[in-house]
């Protein structure tokens, strides 16, 4: 079994944002960053059939140097080794030609990655991969279990869950519950500086979107409470104040 996890390096949640070059850059000063949280279950439940079923377990990233400490914590927590595409990634189709790229070299069978990054929220870079790869794509997957060359999966729908069954090789964008996040032990965060680390140059992709600017949501608005007894003032302001009604 040879499984492949993708993980994003992004700001902590907690993180306070702000731009440069006229809003068109993030501004990393001060910023913590960390495991994208989705790829952290994706990483997570990787571990975990590695463990259970043997075979390996590489990592990649489409980032600079920066992410590294990211790099290195996953392969504490499990990875046998990682791959780094050497890039500043901007676009979601240039992200998922360089993992379509590494995976068509190593006939992986199992691909897995966060449902989304929390920094742009695409949503898209498993079916863009799904698609360049002629290889099946689910998101956001909830359970995954494995039995030979096949997979069950159950994956969160409009309304409910959806159970699936479906060959490998397989490329799914994970979430919670698929599996408990891991945190390195000091076993693994030492033996992590030995695994290898391949940084390679990505391959030529032509620019499909170019952020123009950013800017930050808008501050909450001042609270108004209203009394149970005054229903209907409530329903008047959703009406003509919020106008959600």
């Amino acid at each position: 079994m040879k499984i492949l996890v993708c993980i994003t390096n992004v700001p902590d949640t907690t993180a306070k944002i702000s731009f440069t070059d006229n809003d068109t850059k993030l501004n990393k000063n001060g910023v913590q960053f960390i495991i994208g949280p989705y790829d952290d279950y994706a990483l997570a439940r990787g571990v975990e059939l590695k463990e259970q079923l043997g075979g390996s377990l590489t990592v990649l990233h489409i980032g600079e140097a920066d992410a590294e400490p990211q790099i290195r914590k996953a392969l504490a927590i499990g990875a046998d080794d990682a791959i780094r595409v050497n890039a500043d990634p901007q676009d979601s189709y240039f992200v998922a030609t360089q993992i379509a790229h590494i995976a068509s070299q190593n006939s992986y069978d199992l691909i897995l990655m966060g449902r989304e990054s929390i920094d742009y929220n695409s949503g898209v870079v498993h079916g863009l991969v799904g698609e360049m790869l002629g290889a099946p794509s689910y998101s956001p997957v909830m359970k995954l279990d494995l039995d030979g060359s096949n997979a069950t999966i159950t994956r969160e729908i409009d309304g409910g869950k959806e159970v699936l069954k479906a060959p490998l090789p397989l490329v799914l964008g994970c979430q919670e519950p698929i599996a408990e996040w891991k945190i390195p032990n000091m076993r693994g965060i030492m033996t992590a500086r030995t695994k290898p680390l391949n940084v390679v140059e990505p391959i030529s992709v032509d620019d499909v979107t170019v952020p123009q600017s950013y800017k930050l949501p808008a501050p909450k608005g001042a609270c108004k409470m209203i009394p149970a007894s005054e229903a209907e003032t409530l329903i008047r302001l959703l009406q003509t104040e919020a106008k959600v009604l």
